[in-house]
């Protein structure tokens, strides 16, 4: 009967990360399943609680500095952006003009969705654009300080 109790209280911790997503109490799970495992083998209450805290914390030691490392971005790392990583902070050229509700950009050959980073600005075809963020599928952009219209007379 304890197995039993021991399983149900896995299950409801493998659901409860479900919805949390830290992969954190799926580690107290794994010392439940193996408490369940103790109970069946026919091991006292007292050893079961012993097994579910060591395996546990045992789970916890091993798989979370593993899964800090992971979660760092690339950026963080030092290994090479890819993705959305590797987009943010490139250059684009405004084809359709870009402000705070549409645009397109080019973004390494390839068109996306834009909109101005700082709503008050408008960004005509053809100006250079910094890549600031992108959120889904619509990269907010900056106009890019090299831009020939935007530099201070002293310095074209």
């Amino acid at each position: 009967m304890e197995a039993v109790l021991w399983i149900v209280l896995g299950v409801l911790l493998a659901i409860a990360e479900i919805f949390t997503a830290t992969l954190f109490l799926i580690m107290f799970a794994v010392g439940a399943f193996a408490a369940a495992g103790a109970a069946a083998l026919g091991a006292p209450v007292g050893v079961q609680a012993v097994v579910f805290a060591a395996v546990s914390a045992l789970t916890v030691l091993a798989a979370r500095p593993v899964i800090q490392r992971h979660r760092l971005s690339a950026m963080e790392s030092g290994d090479t952006p890819f993705g959305i990583e590797a987009i943010e902070g490139s250059t684009a050229l405004v084809l359709e003009q870009v402000d705070s509700d549409r645009g397109m950009v080019k973004i390494d050959g390839e068109m996306w969705s834009a909109r101005a980073y700082d709503a008050t600005q408008v960004l005509a075809p053809g100006e250079r654009v910094q890549v600031i963020q992108v959120k889904g599928a619509v990269a907010l952009v900056w106009r890019d300080v090299a831009t020939p219209g935007e530099l201070p007379e002293a310095e074209r």
